[in-house]
């Protein structure tokens, strides 16, 4: 009896699951966002204590990989979020059938006149831009027909691996359409090198190798921040900058549906929020944010570009090739 007892106790123990398995919450992100400097460690701190669960960041190189990863693994993907994909490859997400509806209100967030999606959640938005030193570079382009006549040389992103280097390629496509090619064979002198992902990229730039990065307008705002350094800053571009809305969406078949709802409503709080500016240096989605003085030392943006998510996946593999055979040529 006792023999039975005992075993009939762990069997049943064993189809209960760890107390740390049941309250753990798996989020694929990219590694700036985990750096110790990026967001990753202060949001992770102060939702653990939210939730008392454990949430654990895989890093990836960039958006576009971990979209990548996540088609790859499908519905055998440990991840229970994503964050770090953005409003270009929402379309592209949807399509595969992986995700769920968020749920959640979106309507107070200071973006929702230009982004709303009952799957996505954005947490961050802001414009690509190309970064350079002031101090060694004086007279820096102020459109792209300039940049194409310079004799400066510019690191960019991968449009296949990197959000930032696929908004390169959209920025480019809105304005010149079907002379995009053309732009592209002519930028080609300019480009020193293309790297799989931004954190590559700018930091070659820091180390001198190039003159100007792509990366955002909110950029400089880190150097002014941490290094009393107002020499780099942003070109602004008389066509506009394309904009960059970032996102978060949980996985149809995550483990902890109720903990993956929590982690995405806690994004878009102010606890959340009031990480993101000094850390991801980008721009908050909710207004009661406060900016510190370095974001008021940035270019303003007048001209937003865009284009829509289901344009950009319909078209996504043509402009991918007409940028390859572009810049082989």
């Amino acid at each position: 009896m006792k023999l039975i007892t005992k075993t009939l106790l762990i069997l049943y123990l064993s189809l209960i699951p760890a107390q740390s398995e049941v309250n753990k919450l798996v989020v694929y992100t990219y590694d700036s966002f985990v750096a110790e400097w990026g967001p990753g460690p202060a949001i992770e701190t102060k939702f653990e204590e939210f939730c008392e669960c454990d949430l654990e960041f895989v890093g990836l190189s960039d958006g576009v990989e971990i979209l990548t990863r996540v088609m790859y693994e499908g519905k055998n993907t440990n991840a229970d979020i994503v964050l770090g994909l953005d409003s270009n490859l929402i379309h592209k997400a949807k399509m595969t059938g992986l995700f769920d509806d968020h749920l959640l209100d979106l309507q107070s967030l200071n973006i929702s006149d230009r982004f709303t999606d009952n799957v996505f959640v954005p947490y961050d938005f802001g414009y690509f831009s190309f970064i350079y030193n002031s101090a060694e570079t004086q007279n820096p382009p102020t459109n792209f027909n300039e940049l194409l006549e310079s004799d400066l040389s510019i690191i960019i992103q991968d449009p296949r691996t990197s959000t930032p280097g696929l908004g390169l390629l959209l920025w480019i496509k809105k304005i010149y359409a079907d002379e995009a090619a053309q732009i592209w064979e002519k930028l080609n002198s300019n480009i020193l090198t293309v790297t799989p992902g931004w954190s590559e990229a700018y930091g070659l730039f820091l180390d001198g190798e190039a003159d100007m990065v792509l990366s955002y307008t909110t950029s400089p705002a880190y150097h002014i921040t941490y290094e009393n350094d107002a020499t780099y800053k942003a070109a602004k571009f008389s066509e506009g900058h394309y904009e960059q809305i970032e996102v978060a969406a949980k996985l149809a078949n995550n483990g902890n549906d109720e903990l993956a709802n929590k982690f995405l409503s806690f994004l878009i709080s102010e606890d959340a929020q009031n990480i993101i500016p000094e850390t991801q240096w980008m721009y908050p989605v909710l207004d009661d944010v406060l900016l510190s003085s370095a974001f008021e030392q940035l270019v303003d943006v007048e001209k937003p570009l865009r284009l829509k998510s289901e344009e950009i996946y319909l078209n996504n593999e043509k402009w991918i090739r007409e940028w390859e055979e572009s810049l082989s040529k």
